[in-house]
């Protein structure tokens, strides 16, 4: 062997063991890192940030409504009569509603009328309540409450108190039902009865009914329970876009429209009749005309 071959020899070897070494320096070629699973901290575009969110973690939610409660009595006495009441007076005539249903099983009927009328209370026919007055027939009620359409926490008025029957049908569906008897006898008697009964989130005055009431208005719904020659305008003002008037129209001896007043987001009243019917009139302002 002469020097030059031993040389590059030597040479050779140097060189291969420089390359190993630079070999073993370098890094391992790993599987790539799924994104939710590296703890880089590199900084990542606005827009990712934003996406990388809504897929990712959980964001805050809004915080969920608590269920509107509020106390509804119940009774137990003749609620075979209202089952019956409900079964072939009212359901069979076609009101669907179960709410409304539910309503007309649970209020008793017979507390709101006075004395002997009592054991009319779940017959097929309106009955007289004193001074002229009468709680409308069963079907009717139910009729009218399921044409208001009343969600829970809705605004409701009632004209023409009466008995406070209806009220209470009212007050199964929403806490918010307020109240106004012209007549001051029946006033002061439903305001005791409904107390008495324990429908206390109901609010009752007397008062003319023809000017509503202004001081909780807006209403989501309104119920006449009285016959008028005329729509009253401070009725219909106080109703809220998207709200309903039901109101039986018409003069003192003759048959009745009972219409639906809808007015839409924009205030625009529309009107509709439903069914010919006979209720006593209202009193008050609404008599001396437009």
């Amino acid at each position: 062997m002469n020097q030059s071959t031993v040389k590059w020899s030597v040479g050779g070897l140097i060189l291969a063991t420089l390359i190993a070494v630079a070999l073993l320096l370098l890094p391992v070629n790993e599987p790539e890192l799924a994104a939710d699973e590296t703890d880089s901290e590199a900084e990542v575009p606005a827009d990712t940030q934003v996406a990388a969110a809504q897929e990712g973690e959980a964001q805050p939610e809004e915080a969920a409504k608590e269920p509107l409660e509020w106390e509804r009595p119940r009774f137990e006495e003749r609620q075979t009569e209202r089952d019956e009441m409900v079964r072939t007076q009212i359901k069979r005539r076609g009101v669907e509603d179960e709410e409304v249903l539910a309503a007309m099983h649970n209020v008793p009927r017979h507390r709101f009328m006075p004395g002997r009328s009592s054991r009319l209370a779940y017959a097929d026919q309106p009955v007289p309540i004193g001074k002229g007055q009468t709680i409308s027939q069963p079907f009717i009620v139910a009729y009218m409450t399921e044409l208001l359409d009343v969600e829970p926490g809705e605004r409701v008025l009632e004209i023409g108190t009466g008995s406070g029957y209806q009220a209470a049908v009212l007050s199964e569906l929403t806490p918010y039902v307020f109240t106004i008897e012209i007549i001051e006898t029946l006033a002061k008697q439903a305001r005791d009865r409904l107390k008495e009964l324990g429908y206390k989130t109901i609010k009752a005055k007397q008062g003319d009914g023809y000017y509503g009431w202004e001081e909780h208005a807006p209403f989501d719904g309104i119920i006449v329970t009285a016959a008028a020659g005329h729509v009253p305008l401070p009725l219909v003002r106080q109703l809220k876009p998207g709200g309903k008037m039901v109101i039986p129209v018409g003069g003192v001896y003759e048959t009745q429209q009972l219409v639906v007043i809808s007015k839409d987001e924009e205030g625009k009243v529309k009107t509709r009749s439903v069914l010919p019917v006979r209720f006593v009139p209202m009193t008050g302002r609404v008599q001396e005309g437009g």
